[in-house]
């Protein structure tokens, strides 16, 4: 449960949010991708509410605006990989379907993986298709629920280093919730949440170049 949350987030910010279990992290997130509603105040994108929006206008603008990392990968076990990146695109619409999926699978390092189904690639092959996958509308903003959480740190590394490259490469905002301080501090910014509440905010600190 939140509290009296007040937040607002830049586009082409990277937003950490940080916090214990039961903090209202995951809660934040759903409340941004209108998955939940408020039962008080509102969620603003782009300057429209959204709360009060229908399911299918919902819908709609989590396909055309919203995409997500889970760190469950959330891959779907009887599509190949390529078929799991393709899959959004073609609900889009796109033209360019495979070839797009194609090129985010290059992008990721899977150019050669595509064939494989989900339970015959690695935990950090499948977060990583995910975020080709995730990547693949070129959604504006991205929402990310610890996508290292089930991965060793070497894998880890090499998973956010691709979400950071992608992210630059697409200009996308990106809210990531996560419980390592090493991830946060790739952020520019990092809220600390405690019992529902925002506890404390941090700017991330520009190195000087020498």
């Amino acid at each position: 449960m939140l509290d009296r949350i007040d937040l607002s987030i830049a586009a082409g910010e990277f937003v950490a949010v940080l916090g214990p279990s039961g903090s209202g992290k995951s809660t934040l997130l759903a409340l941004m991708a209108g998955l939940d509603r408020p039962t008080a105040g509102e969620v603003r994108l782009n300057g429209r509410a959204i709360q009060d929006l229908s399911e299918d206008a919902l819908a709609r603008l989590r396909r055309d605006t919203i995409g997500f990392v889970f760190q469950s990968f959330q891959l779907l076990g009887n599509l190949t990989a390529r078929e799991n990146v393709l899959l959004p695109l073609e609900l889009a619409g796109r033209s360019d379907a495979r070839l797009r999926a194609d090129e985010l699978l290059a992008a990721v390092g899977l150019a050669e993986r595509g064939h494989h189904y989900p339970s015959q690639l690695s935990g950090g092959e499948q977060q990583r298709v995910a975020l080709a996958r995730a990547f693949g509308p070129r959604p504006p903003i991205l929402l990310a629920d610890e996508p290292t959480g089930n991965l060793d740190r070497a894998t880890g590394k090499l998973v956010l280093d691709t979400l950071e490259r992608l992210r630059a490469d697409h200009g996308t905002t990106l809210v990531l919730v996560t419980h390592d301080t090493d991830v946060a501090r790739l952020a520019d910014r990092r809220i600390h949440l405690v019992d529902g509440r925002i506890d404390r905010e941090e700017q991330a600190v520009e190195q000087a170049v020498p």
